[in-house]
């Protein structure tokens, strides 16, 4: 009897473009904030607000990019959605359940077959002992999927050829494989439990110019013919501008702003955002206007010390006397966009 093959999300019906519209992850108040200690009892001092209070959404079948410095909590908010870190508070609603406080019992049956990872760093993220066969059926065997060994590899064998690897490297350790082939086993396992969303945390940043478009645009035609959702966590926003459907902006744990691409990339409101833009180099046109170079003064202040009112204040060029004292409300100015500014009352 013929296994069900890793092509078999491709063979079923085109999904109409108001299911592509469902919501099919929500998040609500999300908030990751890890504990200080010291002393020799080890008490609680204080808090990292790695992540502080953020909401989104995410339609099914669509890209939402999230982008921001180094240090402002991208990475971690992408470990808390799919419950690597425990969340401290807030919700995660997937496909509407709520995983936030689920067991891993509950968890592991319902959740973790359709939620997957693509992470930063292809080589420390493979088992270096482990061979690619073992590395890709692993998963498999966890949840007892496929009735043996050769129906696995079978599965393995059609899913490296859909990534563009080769069936003989096999038996192949990591160490063995280029940078490059590695994040394409990376995207392979994620890939092998057939799930509805996947989350590539600074996916292409390790790579060669080169080799980034080439898992870019993996990662699109997969998307194409698995009907995959993807949160891209980067700090390229050369890189997003390319893939991603809409955009969100990340400073020191929060969400300050999130728009459909075109939208923030032509007209970005927030002053961070602006001055995110500004930095991005462009080939010149003749005739149209550079846009403006935007340098913020003054050092990121530290999450487990943000700053009263709003958090960007201590850094942004258009700040007022309420930014000191009054934290700005997260709220829509438009259909497609949000923002956390007082300029925008």
């Amino acid at each position: 009897m013929k296994s069900t093959t890793v092509l078999e999300r491709s063979e079923q019906t085109i999904v109409h473009t108001s299911e592509q519209q469902q919501i099919l992850l929500e998040v609500n108040g999300l908030k990751m904030h890890f504990p200080i200690k010291a002393g020799i009892l080890q008490r609680t001092v204080g808090h990292v607000k790695a992540v502080d209070d953020i909401s989104f959404h995410v339609k099914k079948g669509e890209t939402l990019g999230i982008v921001g410095e180094s240090g402002c909590g991208k990475s971690t908010m992408g470990r808390s959605l799919i419950r690597l870190y425990e969340p401290t508070d807030g919700e995660i609603i997937f496909e509407g359940h709520d995983i936030t406080r689920l067991s891993e019992a509950k968890l592991r049956p319902l959740i973790r077959r359709k939620m997957q990872m693509v992470f930063q760093d292809p080589f420390a993220s493979l088992n270096p002992r482990k061979s690619l066969v073992s590395t890709l059926t692993e998963p498999l065997k966890a949840h007892g999927l496929y009735g043996n060994s050769k129906e696995r590899v079978e599965r393995v064998k059609e899913l490296l050829e859909v990534v563009g690897l080769h069936a003989a490297s096999l038996n192949n350790y990591p160490h063995e494989f280029s940078g490059g082939q590695r994040q394409r086993i990376g995207i392979a396992r994620a890939l092998v439990l057939n799930p509805e969303l996947i989350i590539a945390d600074e996916a292409v940043s390790a790579l060669d110019v080169s080799i980034q478009s080439q898992i870019i645009n993996l990662l699109e035609d997969l998307q194409d013919q698995f009907n995959l959702t993807y949160i891209f966590i980067s700090h390229d926003l050369s890189v997003v501008r390319h893939i991603a459907d809409r955009v969100g902006v990340m400073y020191l744990g929060k969400l300050v702003e999130i728009a459909d691409k075109d939208e923030l990339y032509k007209e970005p409101l927030h002053p961070y955002t602006q001055s995110l833009l500004s930095a991005v180099p462009v080939i010149r046109k003749k005739g149209v206007k550079p846009r403006e170079r935007i340098v913020l003064k003054g050092d990121i202040p530290s999450p487990a010390n943000p700053p009263s009112g709003c958090i960007f204040h201590t850094r942004c060029p258009a700040k007022m006397k309420i930014c000191e004292t009054v934290m700005p409300e997260f709220k829509k100015v438009n259909e497609h966009r949000s923002v956390a500014c007082h300029l925008y009352k």
